[in-house]
């Protein structure tokens, strides 16, 4: 019978659930993280627990076949948490191990297509990410950013933000996944806040920024609103550059507070 496997989303995880596949020989009919598993009709369905070991094996495996190009693409997929791309990087993982040569622009096989479209895709929220993050000065001198990225992009910009503010506390919180990092002036490390349901992480929010940082704002958003030169405006150019679901992001797309 056929296997449906459950991991905990980790991409640890899902190495173990390649290696428990060859290793048990399974015939996988898909791969679903624990919490987002769907009753399949036909399907043994098997829960994997992630063991580091066998992981690492299966990446060593990966790093000696596969290119580096096609490494990115493999973890940029993996982090756009896609439904189904879990069963398509099995499928490219399959047919990286059975081929003599290299697979990572064999576009012709539906799953290397489908894996570099989407690390592309991926690529695209990182820069944007990159560009569009705005930092706020808190009342315990450490800049916060709030952001909620279609893809699971925060591991992907740590290191431009370490280097380009390595002189500053920060942390950029990713309110979808709750967790974030944190930069303590050495190291960055990945945390979780415990966030009441109704906390305001808006840049007004005296409570939590310093009064300084809010006037700023409030400063920029005017400035901002009268340089602004209606008979110049080209809107469809404008989205092209800033698409509307990060304006959130931007101090002059942000309502004006009193």
């Amino acid at each position: 019978m056929k296997s449906v496997l459950c991991y905990d989303g980790s991409l640890e995880g899902l190495l173990t659930c390649v290696f428990v596949a060859y290793e048990e020989k399974l015939e996988v009919l898909d791969i679903q993280v624990q919490e987002n598993a769907s009753k399949q009709l036909f399907g043994n369905i098997q829960n994997i627990i992630t063991q580091e070991a066998k992981a690492s094996r299966v990446a060593l495996a990966i790093k000696r076949k596969c290119t580096a190009a096609g490494q990115k693409n493999l973890y940029r997929a993996f982090l756009s948490e896609e439904q189904g791309i879990e069963m398509c990087m099995f499928q490219y993982l399959q047919y990286l191990f059975e081929s003599k040569k290299q697979v990572d622009e064999d576009f012709s096989h539906p799953a290397v297509l489908k894996i570099a479209q989407t690390a592309k895709k991926v690529g695209r929220e990182k820069h944007r990410m990159e560009a569009f993050v705005r930092f706020q000065l808190t009342k315990d001198d450490i800049y916060f950013a709030n952001i909620e990225p279609d893809f699971n992009v925060l591991p992907l910009i740590k290191d431009h933000f370490k280097k380009r503010y390595s002189d500053q506390k920060w942390i950029i919180y990713d309110l979808k996944r709750n967790f974030g990092l944190y930069h303590d002036l050495q190291e960055v490390n990945r945390i979780t806040l415990d966030f009441s349901h109704h906390f305001n992480h808006n840049s007004s929010n005296s409570a939590l920024f310093t009064s300084e940082e809010i006037e700023f704002k409030k400063l920029w958003k005017e400035y901002f609103t009268h340089t602004n030169i209606p008979s110049r405006r080209n809107m469809k150019l404008h989205l092209q550059h800033v698409p509307k679901r990060y304006w959130k992001y931007l101090s002059e797309k942000s309502p004006l507070h009193n």
